[in-house]
């Protein structure tokens, strides 16, 4: 379900500290019945085990497919334009705490690469010739009781290219791409749930 930029601005989440420059793009939520406030780390592992983008239903498959073709033919996603080349790494803004905890696990699967990883929340950053992103997950108490995963996209557009680009891709990550992780993500958490009852 989206939610409104504020469900992430308003909470303590360490990541304000490392985005200023940011902007908050868009805040989902992911419901995960019967969650605690232990549950984070589970709920990335269950993530983790669902796979990443391969796994997804074929329109976004698709999606992410063309993205890449038209990236790989005008040149959007070479290294040159990457995290540490265009842009520096937010692992080089990391206060001392943060730096000396866990990164996360980096995958093939995944295009994004880990900031850190915490009890309750974690940063991945990718940056391309379009944009710096920054995915944001963190765990929170939802109005049931139970808590769920929330995901806040943080960009820093390069340009009025980069403000162009967002904008072109917005209905299709409203339309296709977001309703699709939901559908997986909740469904990794149910499988979870099945396979060890509480």
């Amino acid at each position: 379900m989206r939610l409104p930029g504020t469900a992430h601005t308003r909470l303590p989440w360490r990541v304000h500290e490392l985005t200023g420059d940011f902007t908050v793009e868009d805040v989902w939520s992911f419901r995960t019945p019967g969650a605690g406030p232990d549950d984070f780390p589970t709920m990335l592992a269950a993530m983790r085990t669902a796979g990443g983008i391969a796994k997804l239903p074929r329109p976004a498959r698709s999606l992410f497919t063309l993205r890449w073709r038209i990236g790989a033919l005008l040149g959007w996603d070479r290294p040159s334009s990457g995290v540490g080349a265009r842009v520096g790494s937010l692992r080089d803004r990391l206060p001392d705490d943060l730096r000396d905890a866990p990164r996360g696990a980096d995958s093939a699967t995944m295009p994004l690469r880990a900031v850190y990883e915490l009890d309750t929340e974690s940063a991945r950053e990718l940056a391309n010739r379009t944009v710096h992103t920054v995915m944001h997950l963190g765990w929170v108490r939802g109005a049931d009781g139970d808590h769920e995963l929330r995901m806040a996209v943080l960009v820093k557009p390069n340009g009025l290219f980069g403000r162009l680009y967002m904008a072109a891709i917005a209905p299709f990550r409203y339309l296709v791409v977001y309703p699709a992780l939901t559908r997986r993500w909740e469904r990794a958490w149910r499988d979870h749930a099945e396979r060890t009852p509480r």
